[in-house]
């Protein structure tokens, strides 16, 4: 049942997303860096393991070169063809290229060396893309399941890095339907702050 009721979860909120202008995105991606930088966990790191972001995804870019800016370490994700993830390093826009993959949204990646699927163990932080947050911090993701791979991955490892989702306002609700596999956040930003849930 939650497997049915998260696709239908998804379809709205894709949904909504695909009604926001690049002028939307891009004004409230200054606001989410703002926010972002500030906080504890992610001004204080010396890693951050971020993403970049497509189309109506809250956007990333004043983020990643903030960070990059403070002389930290940026990792970014790079697809593998079964939907893990390898890492790279990002060095400003001019580092990534446009990856097709036919069915596929085309994803912006780091040029360069790749690092392994382990390189995320070394993130103080770990920016997380999802569609929702809700209340116990519980995350809704597009369904691929890259990113259940990840925080698989840190668990098993004993990584304890902070781990942050990036939305737009509406997408942080009550309850989002999950999974024994899901795993919560420890804090959401949106153009209008942050959300904090407790750490275990």
């Amino acid at each position: 049942m939650a497997q049915a009721d998260k696709r239908a979860l998804r379809r709205g909120l894709l949904s909504v997303r695909s009604t926001l202008t690049a002028d939307d995105v891009r004004v409230s991606a200054r606001r989410l860096a703002r926010h972002a930088v500030r906080l504890p966990e992610v001004a204080g790191a010396r890693t951050v393991a971020g993403y970049v972001s497509v189309g109506g995804e809250p956007g990333t870019g004043d983020l990643l070169d903030a960070l990059l800016g403070r002389g930290v370490r940026v990792l970014l994700p790079v697809l593998l063809p079964d939907d893990d993830l390898d890492w790279g390093v990002y060095r400003g826009p001019d580092s990534l290229a446009p990856v097709h993959r036919p069915g596929r949204l085309t994803l912006m990646e780091p040029r360069g060396e790749r690092l392994g699927r382990d390189a995320v163990l070394a993130a103080d932080a770990v920016l997380l893309p999802g569609l929702a947050v809700d209340a116990r911090g519980m995350r809704l993701g597009r369904g691929g399941g890259s990113y259940d791979r990840v925080l698989a991955r840190l668990a098993a490892a004993g990584a304890d890095p902070a781990l942050v989702v990036l939305l737009h306002e509406a997408e942080v609700v009550e309850r989002v339907p999950d999974e024994p596999h899901d795993r919560p956040v420890h804090a959401v930003v949106t153009p209008s702050g942050v959300h904090r849930f407790r750490r275990s």
